[in-house]
């Protein structure tokens, strides 16, 4: 299939043919330049002629070439207004004139297939995230509901209940990473709205979600505000980074505090730990996921670049890691 494409640009389209073309035009052009000079020189026509007649003669073969490399303008032309104005029809090498040299050819039915390319990841991408978006979000929303009416239920035991709180916290971390997810599946559409909305508003409501993920654990989650301002963006976005962020930092503290402070369009997430105690055997407690930098980190650092929200790491003596994002656009709440 490759070599009848190939025999049918051969057929359509002549290898070199702009170069011939260039190489025409200004052999025409210096053969008149010529006759202009010698009938000037031999007195055959006035001074003012002769100029005039190279004048003309190179204003011609400007315009001439400029002819010749009018498909090269077409065909930037429209891939700089690609992002504004998708058109893949407009790429394909059957739109050509057959005068079109074979490279200008090959060089558009390269990006007529990489466009081709891209727009099928896009489409697969709204349909993988739309029926993610669902499939996903309506089994969670089922096991929320069903958690919700076991709780309500009278004379469940000790275990009962801790199960419950694993469910519905293992439940609640689904809902984050798959909100997480969807945000960094969408390339083009980040499918989220732009509002004015205030940070310390926002990590209060974060941070009584986060609380009641951290039942039946020693760490306490506080929240210093010696700034307040705005954000102009996505609240769900930026709850979704907080998370991640103070998920992290409860994995590296098996007891002790998770401090969180709001700088002047900056917001810091810290971990205090204390030390470990031990145990009657001699053994150390186990910690939760000690120095585990992965998975949220991660996630968040992929969301900070997408946003252009600037997120820096710092680890302190002690193990006290710190988390710094900065928002270069922030307003005065």
């Amino acid at each position: 299939m490759n070599s009848r494409g190939s025999s049918q640009s051969q057929i359509d389209f002549r290898s070199g043919a702009f170069q011939r073309r260039i190489a025409l035009i200004f052999m025409l052009q210096l053969i008149a330049v010529g006759i202009s000079v010698m009938m000037g020189t031999y007195d055959m026509a006035p001074i003012g002629a002769v100029l005039a007649l190279i004048v003309i003669t190179t204003v011609l073969a400007w315009l001439a070439a400029r002819r010749e490399w009018r498909p090269v303008t077409a065909l930037a032309r429209l891939v700089d207004g690609w992002e504004q104005h998708p058109d893949l029809a407009a790429l394909s090498p059957e739109r050509l004139s057959r005068r079109t040299d074979a490279a200008v050819a090959s060089l558009a039915r390269g990006l007529h297939g990489f466009a081709t390319r891209i727009a099928g990841y896009t489409e697969r991408e709204r349909n993988f995230t739309r029926d993610a978006s669902h499939e996903l979000r309506s089994p969670l929303t089922v096991i929320k509901m069903s958690v919700d009416m076991l709780a309500e239920e009278q004379g469940l035991s000790d275990f009962g209940e801790r199960s419950l709180q694993r469910i519905r916290r293992s439940t609640r971390e689904m809902e984050a990473l798959v909100e997480a997810l969807l945000i960094l599946a969408r390339e083009t559409d980040n499918g989220v709205e732009d509002e004015l909305f205030v940070v310390n508003d926002a990590l209060r409501h974060e941070l009584d979600f986060a609380r009641d993920m951290l039942v039946g654990r020693p760490i306490e989650l506080q929240l210093e505000e010696p700034a307040r301002f705005a954000l102009r963006g996505s609240q769900r976005v930026f709850a979704v980074l907080f998370w991640q962020l103070v998920r992290n930092a409860c994995q590296q503290t098996e007891r002790g505090r998770v401090v969180v402070t709001v700088m002047p369009g900056m917001v810091v997430v810290a971990n205090q730990a204390e030390p470990l105690s031990e145990g009657g055997n001699g053994s150390k407690m186990p910690l939760y996921g000690a120095d585990r930098h992965g998975f949220e980190l991660a996630i968040a650092q992929r969301i900070s670049d997408r946003f252009a929200w600037p997120l820096e790491l710092k680890t302190r003596p002690g193990s006290q890691n710190v988390a710094s994002i900065r928002f270069p656009h922030a307003q005065a709440a």
